[in-house]
């Protein structure tokens, strides 16, 4: 069964169905949950500080820029810590045992390592839909973890682009 259940959250449109999902199976199996935000700086949204450092691509930029970059990027991290948060409080009001962390870096190899070092029985990661091209370019976490996790995984699928089309829930396993 599952005890320890890592639940990949981002800001995406289907981000409260998958915690709605998280939830009803934490409570159906007595497990406990850890909520887990990855800030990348791959992502559109996201600036990387790393970047923004002395010797980094944009050290040439206005100083006021890069200050007004950096306030961007610590109310983004706000805002994602406190998405976190309010995630749960509603688990913990429903009495589930949950914790959350939001980490730095590529997304699928962040969920895959802290699923790992937390000792998950399972991963459940949300699916935007993408396919063909789009998938190719833009990445798909969740195939990645799906395909490196050490443990069960449970997709959560979104509406797929170009439908409407409730969200729908997938299980797949990993070894």
């Amino acid at each position: 069964m599952f005890h320890k259940i890592l639940v990949a959250l981002d800001n995406s449109e289907i981000g409260q169905h998958i915690f709605d999902e998280a939830l009803s199976l934490a409570k159906a199996v007595h497990g406990n949950v850890m909520l887990l935000h990855i800030l990348s700086p791959f992502d559109g949204g996201y600036l990387n500080p790393v970047l923004l450092q002395p010797n980094g691509v944009y050290s040439n930029l206005h100083t006021e820029a890069v200050n007004k970059y950096m306030q961007q990027w610590e109310q983004l991290k706000q805002q994602r810590l406190d998405m976190l948060r309010s995630f749960a409080e509603q688990a913990n009001k429903a009495g589930v045992i949950t914790e959350f962390s939001q980490n730095l870096g590529d997304p699928g190899q962040v969920i895959c390592e802290v699923a790992r070092n937390w000792q998950a029985d399972l991963i459940i990661v949300g699916r935007r839909g993408r396919r063909g091209l789009s998938e190719f370019f833009l990445g798909s976490v969740s195939n990645y973890v799906l395909h490196n996790a050490s443990c069960s995984v449970l997709t959560v699928q979104g509406p797929i682009h170009g439908t409407t089309e409730a969200p729908q829930v997938t299980h797949a396993a990993s070894a």
